[in-house]
């Protein structure tokens, strides 16, 4: 994937054991976007409540799709 200098992602990739991995990919590594992704990226490896908010949202999701 090509990205514009005003562009970010957030890349997650799920090794062969489930483990998530974050990474940031950018046109412009300094931008405000890169920044924004690379903050996310930050939190979600770091901050445990964080992750358990998204996991729940993922498991409020499923069940709303039942």
């Amino acid at each position: 994937m090509e990205l514009l200098n005003n562009q970010s992602a957030l890349i997650l990739e799920e090794d062969e054991h489930g483990e998530i991995s974050v990474n940031v990919a950018s046109g412009n590594q300094e931008s405000i976007t890169s920044m924004i992704c690379e903050a996310i990226a930050r939190k979600l490896m770091s901050d445990e409540q964080f992750q358990t908010e998204i996991m729940d949202m993922l498991d409020d999701e499923e069940e709303e799709s039942e």
